[in-house]
């Protein structure tokens, strides 16, 4: 069976990462689809030269790989790649180059079944047509995060807003599902140390949280936290 596996807001944390794609099986036609930020944090060089040595091991149409705000800020100059307060946040102009030129081509969504991958959102008043009803901010800088039922059984899957926030936990770094068509994936990594793994078998629209013990059926926040709570 194939799946597809997602994860967002890296945020330059590498270590992290490595141990996030160590729980992603890239067999069969299984795809990886990472929702975009993937830069401002300790090690944003090492991030990026990781997703691309993966698209170039698996291509781009196994890894695939969405523009989040923080790539646009960098590609307008807004705020440096290595932009995190490091010593050497303007050392590396060939690297820069080569890294804005390849944020360019970053599509800003992708769909797959009746599962949208975004960085924030989109435009869902527009129901079926929000692919041209959706204006390019709203794609990478939606706030703050919607719930409720979208159109059709269609389901959203976004970063962006750490999930601590929009469950109202502090404590709470793990994937927010609003027990409608939202599932949100930012685990806050520069805060939790954690980047949250969603697996979806697309086949039977069944989304999981995969950790090294195994994949968990996600349930809606208030009904999982309960569960976690019974150990």
């Amino acid at each position: 069976m194939n799946y597809i596996y997602a994860m967002s807001d890296i945020h330059g944390c590498l270590d992290a990462f490595e141990y996030a794609l160590s729980l992603v099986d890239f067999s069969g036609d299984s795809k990886l689809i990472l929702l975009g930020d993937y830069v401002h944090g300790p090690d944003s060089y090492g991030v990026l030269k990781k997703i691309i040595q993966l698209q170039n091991k698996y291509g781009s149409d196994k890894v695939i790989a969405l523009l989040g705000n923080h790539e646009e800020m960098a590609c307008d100059g807004r705020w440096p790649i290595g932009g995190n307060g490091d010593a050497d946040t303007y050392a590396h102009p060939e690297e820069d180059n080569r890294y804005l030129m390849w944020m360019q081509t970053l599509p800003r969504y992708y769909a797959e079944g009746n599962t949208i991958f975004v960085h924030a959102g989109i435009e869902e008043e527009a129901e079926d047509l929000w692919e041209w009803g959706t204006d390019d901010f709203t794609f990478t800088e939606k706030y703050p995060a919607q719930t409720g039922r979208f159109y059709g059984d269609r389901k959203i899957v976004a970063g962006h807003i750490g999930t601590a926030e929009i469950s109202g936990n502090p404590r709470f770094h793990d994937i927010y599902f609003d027990g409608e068509s939202h599932y949100y994936i930012d685990g806050t990594v520069l805060e939790s140390g954690r980047i949250p793994v969603l697996k979806i078998d697309t086949e039977n629209n069944r989304y999981y949280r995969v950790t090294e013990t195994g994949a968990r059926l996600i349930l809606p926040y208030g009904e999982d936290l309960r569960r976690k709570e019974r150990g």
